[in-house]
């Protein structure tokens, strides 16, 4: 019988046993170590794969007395760099990979990352928070996928992470198509706003993934012992796809900053007619402004004070002075 979710003491969420290129069965862990305890069959890729909470404070503690975990893996644990990154310590392969959280919602603080420790008899991985790769690793298992090793276990993490953040690229590319559609409309709103959240998300979500090409080559070229050839062309192909998606995700980076500045040039031409047209309005003021502050001084000798046309010839002045400004204001527009 499966355990139920959260339902172990030491912070187990999930177990499953591979053997004989069977689909994966659920496990519990005191039948996890016994089954670790015994002595592997000649030529066999069997393993188990033990997935933890680490929000439960006696999953760290249960995995290091009673499981063999590279020390490498507990550093990773708690260091603060959160780079994804796979090494290989003492020919256990120790990876930092980050993703996002299941409910994500384009918000930064919404990247999680998962811990894992694989070597050729047991996948171990551990998380905070409950992530979408890691989800669908496990209701794919459920459903009854088969690995036949470890090593392809690993390699179908990050198929699925990559599969993960494919559909975050395209999300993403929705969202910046309907702000392209307004800005050709005129009619953006709030969405310059989403339009910064939106590339903040995608700028850290390629400083965090990142590094993993990279590590993923160095591996590639010395690989652990217990490897074999096949499984390394299949992490090959796990590491073409995420060269393939971090190249979407820069293309769509520098689509989102030509919008940007788009955007910030019509706001900048709009601020641009609306202080000229402020200053116009100013400049056409002035003439009667200062002859009626003139006029109104209440002191003697005011010009036209006696002639019965002077209220006409002051308006004529002042229309006249009016227009002269107004012509040479638009004639210095254009």
């Amino acid at each position: 019988m499966h355990p139920s979710y959260g339902s172990d003491p030491d912070g187990l969420i999930c177990g499953f046993l591979f053997a004989g290129g069977e689909p994966g069965v659920a496990i519990d862990l005191p039948r996890a170590l016994d089954w670790l305890a015994g002595q592997p069959s000649v030529g066999t890729s069997d393993f188990v794969w033990l997935h933890f909470n680490l929000a439960d404070a006696g999953a760290e503690p249960w995995i290091e007395r009673n499981l063999a975990v590279a020390p490498e893996f507990f550093a990773a644990l708690h260091e603060g760099s959160r780079s994804t990154r796979i090494e290989d310590a003492r020919d256990t392969l120790v990876a930092v990979v980050n993703d996002v959280a299941f409910e994500f919602s384009f918000d930064p603080s919404q990247i999680e990352t998962l811990c894992v420790n694989v070597g050729p008899r047991m996948a171990i991985t551990a998380r905070v928070h409950a992530l979408r790769s890691i989800d669908r690793l496990r209701q794919a298992v459920r459903d009854g996928v088969c690995f036949r090793s470890s090593l392809l276990f690993l390699d179908r993490l990050l198929q699925d992470q990559a599969d993960v953040l494919v559909r975050i690229v395209r999300q993403a590319t929705l969202q910046v198509d309907e702000v392209e559609d307004k800005l050709l409309v005129g009619r953006l709103g709030d969405k310059r706003e989403d339009l910064g959240k939106l590339r903040r998300v995608l700028v850290r979500l390629q400083r965090l993934l990142a590094p993993e090409p990279g590590a993923l080559f160095r591996l590639l070229r010395q690989p652990p012992p217990w490897t074999d050839e096949v499984d390394l062309d299949a992490l090959r192909q796990a590491t073409e796809e995420f060269s393939l998606v971090l190249r979407d995700l820069a293309a769509l980076q520098e689509r989102i900053k030509l919008l940007q500045d788009e955007i910030a040039a019509q706001v900048g031409e709009h601020t641009n007619s609306s202080v000229f047209t402020l200053t116009v309005v100013t400049v056409l003021a002035l003439p009667i402004n200062l002859v009626a502050g003139l006029l109104g001084m209440n002191v003697g000798g005011i010009p036209l004070a006696q002639d019965p046309h002077g209220f006409h010839w002051v308006a004529a002045i002042v229309v006249g002075f009016t227009a002269l400004a107004g012509w040479l204001a638009f004639r210095r527009r254009d």
